[in-house]
């Protein structure tokens, strides 16, 4: 039986702020690429980025990435990754209590924490883990090119999809720490929930893809195969590349 799913608020420019009620044209992305061209058609149709403003599009790695190359092409802006860990739950690694940006800060959902009782010592023992591999990565992926300055910018922010919203949210507190001047979220599928969350730290937030029964990211993709390391380097250099 093919799942029911409302398509709601495809933007939102405040947490305060309404949007249209509209209905998904296909319960399943078929993979990231149409993923990429729906969120990218969505952002042009919502207008929630200047035509007159090249942006930065922040894509979260590994599976953002191909995603922001996509809207980043189509909007015209610079691309950069924006790399972040989740600190998973003991015994379930994909679940989130938590995430380390970039620059090492941690966000953690304490309520969440208390909630399923987790030993205060497994957070802290997982999220300086969490901030060992932060590092690494980003030396890997970036090699010796610096960071595009985020200071003054309108960021656009992608990943592939958001679920407990956890990476996403230290993700986007770094980028208001670094001065963006606009920070929009772009993912193609989440829950309606963790999306009001998310519009509280952004200012505006598009989201094709909003069922209300969740699961899990890659449920809603026919083909949600991992995207490697390799693969986001390669995306990088090309962005770099004058055409």
């Amino acid at each position: 039986m093919r799942r029911r799913v409302r398509r709601r608020a495809t933007w939102r420019l405040s947490p305060e702020a309404g949007g249209r009620c509209e209905y998904a044209r296909a319960v399943k992305y078929r993979d990231r690429a149409d993923a990429a061209v729906q969120l990218a058609d969505a952002i042009v149709e919502a207008g929630v980025v200047d035509p007159d403003v090249r942006p930065l599009v922040l894509g979260v790695p590994r599976g953002g990435i191909p995603i922001a190359a996509v809207v980043c092409r189509r909007i015209g802006g610079d691309l950069d990754v924006l790399i972040a860990r989740k600190i998973g739950a003991p015994g379930n690694p994909e679940y989130a209590i938590g995430a380390v940006a970039e620059d090492g800060s941690a966000v953690i959902d304490q309520a969440l924490v208390d909630r399923i009782g987790i030993d205060e010592r497994y957070v802290r023992d997982e999220t300086e883990r969490q901030r060992v591999e932060v590092s690494r990565r980003a030396a890997h992926v970036r090699g010796d090119v610096a960071p595009v300055p985020i200071a003054g910018r309108v960021c656009v922010v992608v990943d592939d999809g958001v679920a407990t919203g956890a990476t996403l949210d230290a993700s986007l507190r770094l980028v208001g720490r670094a001065g963006a001047d606009r920070i929009i979220v772009a993912v193609p599928v989440g829950p309606p929930a963790t999306l009001r969350r998310l519009s509280g730290v952004s200012d505006a937030v598009v989201c094709p893809l909003q069922p209300e029964a969740f699961f899990a990211v890659g449920a809603w993709y026919e083909d949600f195969r991992q995207v490697s390391e390799a693969a986001v380097i390669e995306e990088l250099k090309r962005s770099r590349t004058p055409s």
